[in-house]
């Protein structure tokens, strides 16, 4: 018993310290949801709110597909290819989305130098909250199914799932501190000059952001 207990405990231990380096050495885990809410002039309760809400989802869509997976039997290379096919396809729309951003936010300039304002229906136009919600599910957590659910799964099912949740808490957790950290160190730059700008940014981060996951990063 004491073995087994020492196992999990280890197990638990290394989910909590690969959650935070996952995160930590992945900046499209949280230069996104900075890039915006600066942009947005979101407060931090709405900051944390969609940071918390996009965390859960790219957490548990690999812990579902986990689950699913020990459920069936399926192979672990099989769940690795099928983590890499989402983690190509999260890049993608992130770049996609990044890009149009981008696009937008250089004809919002263009517009408010020529206007000195906007339209008060096109400055209200809400951001796609929902888009990177969609985009953090498809983006799975790497080391989740191979190093941490299976292993667990040797043992009992209340070991993977309390590695599970060391895991994904770890994550989120993490992500929205990157977030506030970051948030609360662009406060001090001087930025007065360059926000008209500041969607056309926003979208570059992004972008960026979407080209990292693309590189391995």
């Amino acid at each position: 018993m004491s073995t087994m207990f020492d196992q999990i405990t280890i197990l638990m231990t290394t989910a909590v310290s690969i959650g935070f380096l996952h995160t930590i050495l992945g900046p499209d885990h949280y230069l996104p949801f900075v890039a915006i809410a600066k942009a947005r002039n979101w407060s931090g309760t709405k900051t944390c709110l969609v940071t918390v809400l996009c965390g859960l989802g790219h957490v548990l869509g690999s812990v579902i597909l986990g689950l699913i997976g020990i459920a069936f039997g399926i192979a672990v290379y099989k769940l690795e290819a099928f983590e890499s096919v989402r983690g190509d396809l999260a890049g993608w729309v992130l770049i996609a989305f990044g890009l149009v951003y981008f696009v937008w936010g250089l004809r919002r300039a263009y517009k408010k130098k020529l206007h000195g304002h906007l339209p008060e229906g096109e400055n209200r136009k809400p951001i796609t909250i929902w888009l990177l919600f969609i985009v953090f599910v498809l983006g799975p957590c790497e080391p989740l199914i191979p190093i941490l659910m299976y292993p667990a799964a040797q043992f009992n099912f209340g070991g993977m799932v309390l590695v599970a949740i060391a895991f994904s808490v770890t994550t989120v957790v993490t992500m929205l501190g990157m977030v506030l950290l970051l948030r609360k160190g662009i406060s001090f730059i001087p930025l007065a000059r360059m926000e008209r700008f500041s969607h056309a940014l926003a979208g570059i981060t992004i972008l960026i952001s979407g080209l990292m996951i693309q590189v391995g990063l």
